[in-house]
C-alpha cells in the first residue's frame, strides 16, 4: 500500500481531559499494587528512586512539549521519530506502543476479573473479562468525547483516593490520629538498616519497575491530536501533570515508608487497604478494591485508545493492513479499534486457557505482562533523540518559542544516559531479566522485518 495522507481526527476533548489521560495513564495499578516491589530492592531510599525517574521524565515530557507546540499531530513522538531521527525509530515507536498497549490491555481485564471476583466470588473469569472488553470497546468506538469523559472519571477517582491516603496518613504521622494518639513520627525511614537498604545496586533495580510504573504519560502526544487548542493545553498539561504524578507518587510512597517498617510490608498487605482501615474506615478493602478495579479500567481503556491510533497511522503509511486506517462516522478509527481490543481479548482467551492447564504457563504470562516495559521505554528514547534533530533543524522557530526543554542539551543527553543506565540493570536484575530480554526480542523482530519489509519495497521501485 503507497502512503496516504490520513483523514483528520475530531478535535472533541478538552484540556482538562487531556490532562486526566495523561495523569491516568501514568498513575495505574503500579502504584497500588506493585509500590512494595520496588521498596523491597531499596527501602526508603525508593523516594529518592521517584524523584529520580521523575526527574528524567520531566526532561522527556518538556522536549516532547516542546516539538507538540509547533506540530500537534496524532501520535506525535512516533511522527518526530520518523522525521528527526529515522524511519526505523518511527515505526519501531509505533509498533512498541501497539504491542505494549495490547499487553497492558491483556493484564488489565485480567486484573479486573480478579477485583470483581472479591465481591462477586462465583462470577465466571471468561465471561467477566468479555463483558469488560466489550464495555471499552464501545467507549472508545462512541467518540474520543466519550474516550475522554469516561478516562476523566477514572483517574479522577485514582487521584482523589490517593490524596485522601496522604492526607490520613500524614494525620497518622504527626498526630497519631488511628494509632491510640501516639503519632509513629519519622523513625521508619531510617530505623530498620538504614535509607539505602539496598545500596547502589538496589536503588537501581527498583527504578525498572518505577519506569514501568510512569509510562503512559506520554499518551499526551497522542490526545493532542484530538484536543481542542493544543498549543495552550499542551503547554498546561506538560507543567501540571508532572508535578501532580512527582506529588502522588512520592506523597504516597512516602507515607507507606513512614507509617510501616519498610521490611515488615510484605505482611502488611496492600499498604492502602491497611492504611484505610488504621483510621478507622471499616470498608477500606472494599474501597481499594473499587479503586484498582478503576485503575485497572483505565489502563485497558487509554491502551486501546493509544495504541488504536498509532495502528491508524501504520495502516496509513503501508505498515499494517488499509482497513484500520479506516475512520467512522464518529471520527474515530473504528477499524483499528477493534483490532487492537481483538488482540487484547486473544491474549486474554490464552491467558484464560494457559490458568486451566498449568500454574507454570501462567507464570510465563506474568514474564509476557511485564516484557512491555522496554518497548514501552522506546517512545522515551526517540523522544530525546528526535528533540535533538530538532532543534538544530528549527533555529528560526527556537528563537522565538515560549516553551523550550530547560538546559539543552545537556538535559537531553544526561536523561538518554540514565535511561540506558536503568535497562542495563534490568538485565542485570534476575527478577526483570526475562521480562526485558522478551521486550528486547519483540523490538528486534519489528527491526528485521522492517529491513525486510523496506528492502523489498526499494528492490520493487528500482526495477519499476
Amino acid at each position: 500500500m503507497s502512503k496516504e495522507k490520513a483523514p483528520q481526527l475530531k478535535r472533541s476533548m478538552t484540556a482538562g481531559q487531556m490532562e486526566m489521560i495523561s495523569l491516568g495513564g501514568a498513575i495505574g495499578v503500579g502504584l497500588f499494587m506493585g509500590a512494595t516491589s520496588t521498596i523491597k530492592w531499596t527501602g526508603p531510599s525508593v523516594l529518592l528512586s521517584y524523584a529520580f525517574v521523575g526527574l528524567i521524565l520531566y526532561i522527556v515530557m518538556r522536549a516532547l512539549g516542546e516539538m507538540i507546540y509547533v506540530n500537534p499531530g496524532t501520535g506525535s513522538f512516533a511522527d518526530y521519530a520518523t522525521e528527526y531521527v529515522h524511519p526505523l525509530a518511527g515505526y519501531l515507536a509505533k509498533w512498541a506502543n501497539v504491542f505494549e498497549y495490547i499487553v497492558v490491555g491483556m493484564s488489565e481485564v485480567v486484573a479486573s476479573t480478579q477485583y470483581l471476583q472479591y465481591w462477586w466470588p462465583h462470577l465466571h473469569t471468561w465471561f467477566v473479562g468479555i463483558i469488560i472488553i466489550i464495555f471499552l470497546v464501545l467507549a472508545n468506538l462512541a467518540s474520543a468525547k466519550a474516550y475522554g469523559s469516561l478516562e476523566f472519571w477514572f483517574a479522577m477517582i485514582k487521584v482523589v483516593t490517593i490524596i485522601l491516603m496522604i492526607i490520613l496518613g500524614l494525620m497518622v504521622i504527626l498526630f497519631g490520629f488511628g494509632n491510640g494518639g501516639h503519632p509513629t513520627g519519622f523513625s521508619n525511614l531510617w530505623a530498620h538498616g538504614g535509607f539505602f537498604t539496598g545500596g547502589f545496586k538496589g536503588f537501581f533495580f527498583s527504578m525498572s519497575i518505577i519506569v514501568g510504573s510512569y509510562e503512559g504519560i506520554e499518551l499526551l502526544g497522542i490526545s493532542a491530536g484530538e484536543v481542542a487548542d493544543p498549543q495552550k493545553a499542551v503547554v498546561k498539561s506538560v507543567k501540571s501533570v508532572l508535578l501532580r504524578i512527582l506529588i502522588f507518587y512520592i506523597g504516597a510512597i512516602f507515607v507507606i515508608v513512614t507509617i510501616y517498617p519498610w521490611n515488615k510490608l510484605s505482611s502488611v498487605g496492600s499498604p492502602f487497604v491497611s492504611t484505610f482501615a488504621k483510621v478507622g474506615i471499616t470498608s477500606a478493602a472494599s474501597i481499594i478494591n473499587f479503586v484498582v478495579l478503576t485503575a485497572a479500567l483505565s489502563g485497558a481503556n487509554s491502551g486501546i485508545y493509544s495504541s488504536s491510533r498509532m495502528l491508524f497511522k501504520l495502516a496509513h503509511e503501508g505498515d499494517a493492513p488499509k482497513v484500520f486506517g479506516r475512520v467512522s462516522k464518529r471520527i474515530v478509527p473504528d477499524a483499528a479499534i477493534m483490532g487492537i481490543s481483538g488482540g487484547i481479548l486473544i491474549g486474554f482467551i490464552l491467558d484464560y486457557v494457559s490458568t486451566i492447564f498449568s500454574k507454570s504457563t501462567a507464570d510465563m504470562f506474568v514474564i509476557v505482562f511485564s516484557s512491555s516495559v522496554l518497548p514501552g521505554m522506546i517512545p522515551w528514547f526517540v523522544i530525546l533523540l528526535a528533540e535533538l534533530r530538532f532543534r538544530r533543524n528549527n533555529p528560526d522557530l527556537m528563537s522565538t518559542h515560549p516553551f523550550k526543554l530547560p538546559l539543552y542539551p545537556i538535559s537531553n543527553y544526561f536523561a538518554f544516559a540514565m535511561l540506558i543506565v536503568i535497562v542495563i540493570f534490568m538485565f542485570v536484575n534476575p527478577d526483570t531479566r526475562i521480562s526485558v530480554s522478551v521486550g528486547a526480542i519483540v523490538l528486534i523482530l519489528a527491526t528485521v522485518v522492517y529491513l525486510i519489509r523496506h528492502h523489498g519495497l526499494s528492490t520493487n521501485s528500482e526495477q519499476e
